[in-house]
């Protein structure tokens, strides 16, 4: 089995790489640093578009096909709708969002002369729920979402599939270096200040999730591709059901969050005055 991933370097992409390594796999790893992981490594930048079509290329001549490719390399932002910068925005799609698309569409015609494969889009909860001062990243998750449901309307019929993941809170460096500063120490500092104004308000708690480890996430992940063709991945207890509300009633939604989006604003506010 050939397993393409990208963002393999650290993370939820090492401890994928870890999984299939242990299945025996033949793991081809993206990064733009070294790693010290038993995989082919492959260095490249992949929001750079010939450097993404390159890398399919090279894949499928050194080894011949692909058959699980896993669009995992992203970047989150930390920054208000009004301090989010053009270049942010381009820069947090490009990652998230035009690497997805590009490596896919180059490896598709590989796939369908196979008639197999399996295309993995690692996206987060953030694809299916809003959330304060990353709006660049959640909407690059949401785009991965929709991406991934429409292309797996297009492979209806063929032995190819298309699955997007949504995972929440995973234990890794991820929150710590999103651009414009660290989305963990904004909510660091907001969930203790939640717990006062819902006290103050008579508000409800967030709904928080428990944080997950990163070869937790990854098992879970493989294990639900192992079967071929599955419904959108949700590595966290209780997300998928509050994705189910965010159809069905965002206000509501939002409304649970409200301790915690106020006090997200509180420092927000605090931190760039």
């Amino acid at each position: 089995m050939i397993v393409l991933i990208t963002g393999a370097s650290s993370g939820l992409g090492a401890a994928l790489a870890n999984v299939f390594i242990d299945r025996k796999a033949t793991v081809i790893g993206v990064s733009r640093r070294s790693t010290a992981l038993p995989i082919h490594s492959y260095n490249a930048d992949v929001s750079v578009e010939n450097q993404c079509v390159q890398l399919i290329r090279h894949v499928i001549s050194e080894y011949g096909r692909i058959d699980i490719l896993i669009n995992n390399a992203g970047r989150g932002n930390y920054a208000s709708v009004e301090d989010t910068t053009t270049q942010m925005w381009h820069e947090i799609f490009a990652v998230n969002v035009d690497s997805m698309f590009w490596l896919t569409r180059e490896a598709l015609p590989h796939m369908r002369s196979c008639n197999s494969g399996h295309i993995v889009n690692i996206a987060s909860t953030a694809g299916t729920i809003g959330f304060p001062y990353n709006a660049a990243y959640v909407a690059a998750k949401h785009a991965a979402v929709g991406f991934t449901a429409a292309l797996r309307t297009e492979l209806m019929g063929t032995d190819i599939n298309a699955t997007v993941v949504c995972p929440a809170g995973v234990i890794t460096d991820w929150g710590n270096v999103t651009t414009g500063g660290s989305i963990n120490a904004l909510y660091a500092k907001a969930i203790p200040r939640s717990r006062v104004i819902a006290r103050e308000q008579g508000l409800s708690l967030a709904p928080l999730f428990k944080l997950v480890a990163a070869d937790s996430a990854a098992q879970t992940i493989v294990d639900s591709i192992d079967g071929g063709r599955c419904n959108d991945i949700f590595t966290h207890e209780g997300s998928r059901d509050l994705a189910v509300q965010a159809t069905i009633n965002r206000i509501e939604l939002e409304e649970r969050h409200r301790a915690l989006f106020l006090a997200m604003q509180e420092v927000y506010q605090a931190d760039h005055e």
